[in-house]
């Protein structure tokens, strides 16, 4: 059996206990409950691992690559950068999105891959996850082919699990979403994620036009229309920026889950979601980062800040989203979009044993008034003095000085993509 304790622990499901203990075995919780133990956070927060709704763990050096380009010349920009990478170079970087994941206090993610590295990374470091393999195709056998060519590179785990991602309404049919969602794996996209989407699909025009040659012909509707005989609670569906209200309403009455990334959305200029909305009609919210492609790193306290920011100033009201619900988006809200929530996203007796420790030392919120607002507000991935991940600790703060090859052999990486030909002839 192993205790910890802290200052404050933070269930979600249930009120924050002062001086509180969580008690662990076999990788599952046993009990929280006041106490403490030989294991003890001075100043600190026990509260579950993060889950993280929206990842792309193989882009974790792309920082700033077509920044401030429109949203078709972006694309073809990172597809160009990540055609120079050899797979050894893939997994390199997926790596250190891993450890930078862990980092945040992130113990589950849903990971949008590319080249199934995210997989064998995840699997490498003890990052919980679901890998979405990455299709893009009009043509259903084309998607097989591509399906069944990465699947063979990856496996699965105990914490791993492979699924599929149809990448977006854009990219491919409505008959490969549904050769998608016959194959009885996790299936995760991307829907409507920007006006440039809309313009695509209802007229064949604006900035998409950059990267014709990849989409699919214009389906005359937009993106949740085009997607409407597949929506269902099979289909996470990253960002949903473009939606109106009656598009809202039925991905809520389908049971959609919704991957909510916000910084991402507004660095690329997308938009911000309508959160409330999506959120009043009882659609199945949670919390994701996107990737530093569009956002400047896998800082969840980043994210949860700017899901307030936004929140609030959309609605222009303070109440508009509080700081326990922000972090029940970005735990539970999350778990339950990926279907994981019987497992992780609460510290409660029966669940997997996935905590993050956060400490409050010298951060304004200290002395506590609100526990919740206080590692919303005051955290960071500086302050995450551990991760861990089904009862084993994945990252220590004072052992993060290991990780220094993974992010040195990264930079290496970066540093051939943005002295490659190829690019400079862009």
């Amino acid at each position: 059996m192993t205790e910890l304790s802290a200052e404050w622990v933070l269930p979600v499901d249930g009120p924050p206990v002062e001086g509180g203990l969580v008690r662990y075995e076999d990788g599952r919780i046993v009990e929280v409950a006041t106490g403490r133990a030989e294991r003890h956070f001075e100043e600190a927060v026990i509260l579950p691992g993060f889950v993280n709704a929206h990842s792309h763990l193989e882009y974790a050096n792309y920082a700033g690559f077509g920044d401030g380009m429109p949203f078709g010349p972006w694309i073809a920009t990172h597809v160009a950068r990540k055609s120079v990478l050899a797979p050894e170079e893939m997994l390199a970087v997926a790596r250190l999105g891993a450890l930078d994941s862990l980092r945040s206090g992130i113990t589950t993610t849903a990971d949008y891959s590319f080249s199934g590295a995210a997989a064998t990374a995840a699997r490498e470091r003890g990052l919980r996850a679901i890998v979405y393999l990455e299709v893009f195709a009009r043509d259903p056998a084309d998607a097989e082919r591509q399906w069944d060519e990465r699947r063979r590179q990856v496996g699965e785990s105990e914490l791993v699990r492979i699924g599929i991602s149809p990448h977006a309404p854009y990219t491919c049919s409505l008959e490969t979403y549904r050769f998608c969602l016959s194959l009885g794996v996790p299936v995760g996209t991307h829907l409507a994620e920007s006006a440039n989407e809309v313009e695509w699909l209802l007229h064949g025009a604006g900035p998409l036009e950059a990267i014709a040659g990849w989409l699919v012909p214009p389906t005359g509707e937009r993106p949740v229309a085009s997607l409407e005989p597949v929506l269902g609670p099979e289909l996470l569906c990253a960002h949903c920026v473009e939606v109106a209200g009656d598009e809202i309403e039925l991905l809520a009455r389908r049971g959609v889950p919704v991957a909510h990334c916000p910084r991402s959305n507004a660095l690329l200029g997308c938009g911000v979601a309508p959160l409330t909305e999506l959120r009043g009609a009882g659609v199945t919210v949670g919390l994701g980062t996107d990737s530093p492609a569009s956002t400047p790193s896998f800082d969840v306290f980043e994210e949860l800040r700017s899901a307030i920011a936004f929140a609030r100033a959309r609605e222009q009201r303070a109440e508009a989203l509080p700081a326990d619900e922000a972090l029940a988006l970005a735990t539970i809200g999350a778990a339950r979009a990926l279907r994981l929530d019987a497992e992780v996203g609460t510290l409660t007796g029966g669940k997997r044993a996935d905590l993050t420790v956060v400490s409050l030392a010298g951060s304004p919120y200290h002395p506590v008034e609100d526990p919740a607002a206080a590692v919303v507000f005051g955290g960071s991935p500086d302050r995450v003095l551990e991760t861990i991940v089904d009862g084993q600790t994945r990252y220590r703060r004072q052992d993060e000085e290991q990780w220094q090859e993974a992010r040195s052999i990264a930079s290496a990486v970066r540093a051939r993509m943005l002295g490659s030909p190829q690019l400079q002839r862009q």
